[in-house]
């Protein structure tokens, strides 16, 4: 075994429980309730339902929101950390949520993706002023409903 030095005999000493792996407490995954709550199976399971419920009622108001005004994704985001504080499968989504969301910042800062991303802004722009022009060459600023036999 490597200690980092070169004295002969020198044996690593690993305080208890720094090198074993504790499962789901290292990384920081599983139910955040509280100890008393963790104490009694009924009453975490109750816990669990609640926890369920109210983040699945913030999730679907999200999901409403998507087509009426309102911050949809931020409530559905929401809805899933209600669940991350009890579920693992919702705290893996969000890391993983959490890093995309990162890496697309992070590419979209880059300067090549960032002149591409203008370019074709600007193009999109170009051909919406330009079928606008033919439209009102064409039609006037009459509306199409109101358009008679032409």
């Amino acid at each position: 075994m490597n200690t980092g030095s070169d004295e002969p005999g020198e044996v690593a000493v690993v305080p208890d429980g720094a090198g074993a792996s504790e499962g789901p407490a290292d990384d920081g995954l599983g139910s955040r309730a509280p100890e008393f709550v963790k104490r009694r199976r009924a009453l975490h399971l109750s816990w669990q339902v609640g926890v369920f419920v109210i983040g699945l009622a913030v999730v679907v108001a999200g999901i409403i929101m998507l087509p009426l005004p309102g911050p949809g994704w931020v409530v559905i985001f929401g809805g899933m950390a209600i669940w991350a504080t009890e579920f693992v499968w919702a705290q893996l989504v969000l890391r993983w949520t959490k890093r995309k969301v990162t890496e697309a910042a992070q590419k979209a800062l880059d300067p090549k993706v960032r002149r591409r991303n203008i370019t074709l802004t600007v193009i999109g722009l170009v051909i919406i002023g330009v079928l606008a022009g033919i439209y009102l060459w064409k039609f006037g600023v009459v509306a199409p409903w109101r358009i008679k036999d032409q």
